[in-house]
């Protein structure tokens, strides 16, 4: 199997549309998108009914709990809960309905061992599990946690892999918000061979960031998303 894994598309349509562009052109048989489909992009609407009507599976990210229920734990600070509290204002009810009904997490089973896909943690879409920091017991302890040899871990925003033992973990980076310093949306592609090994591809796709600034800047949103956009990274 051949998976097209996204995360962190943060309401941005038309990296979005680059991103399902490339994978239909690279023919992955499925196209996951691991949480925070919304948030600090201009286009929550356009972006959740686009992944509805391409049926891809999707788990929903910490932004996306926040837009869709009022959570106890204390808001985000700053541009956040800014673009948080807007974006709840753009859904309807259906969007809301799509939000409300997501799944935890997505699970396949590859020859070589089960893949866990989820964003933050494995029970907490919040928390976010350093992947690059964490002790590799601890990372063995995560894995052991959802009985999978591989997991994609998203909410870092920066394409990330590292092997620990015979485990392997993932973050695909961010489609709409991308930190790594390079602007562009990013892109995780995973494959499995006759072994049982699975290979994986990163891609950095470049896409109209005019367009998504413009509408940032139409919407009013924070001035600084638009810097982030076009540099890859919030300005120091």
């Amino acid at each position: 199997m051949r998976l097209g894994i996204i995360a962190e598309i943060h309401a941005n349509l038309p990296a979005l549309e680059v991103a399902l562009e490339a994978l239909r052109k690279e023919g992955v048989d499925q196209v996951l998108a691991v949480g925070d489909l919304v948030g600090y992009g201009p286009h929550p609407r356009q972006v959740i009914r686009k992944l509805d009507r391409e049926g891809i599976p999707c788990v929903p990210g910490a932004a996306d709990l926040r837009v869709a229920y009022a959570l106890p734990s204390p808001p985000r600070e700053g541009i956040a809960e800014t673009t948080i509290v807007w974006t709840r204002e753009q859904l309807g009810q259906r969007e809301m309905h799509f939000l409300r009904n997501l799944r935890s997490r997505h699970r396949y089973e590859t020859p070589g061992g089960r893949l866990m896909v989820f964003h933050g943690s494995p029970d907490d879409p919040e928390h976010k599990v350093d992947l690059n920091d964490a002790h590799p017991a601890e990372i063995l302890k995560m894995l052991e946690s959802i009985r999978s040899r591989y997991a994609v871990v998203a909410g870092k925003h920066i394409p990330f892999r590292r092997v620990v033992h015979k485990g392997v973990v993932y973050d695909p980076g961010s489609v709409g918000l991308s930190l790594g310093g390079e602007p562009g949306a990013d892109v995780l592609i995973m494959e499995d061979d006759i072994h049982g090994e699975v290979h994986h591809r990163f891609l950095k796709l470049p896409y109209d960031y005019g367009q998504v600034t413009f509408d940032l800047a139409a919407w009013e949103l924070p001035e600084v998303l638009a810097e982030v956009v076009r540099q890859g990274r919030f300005p120091k």
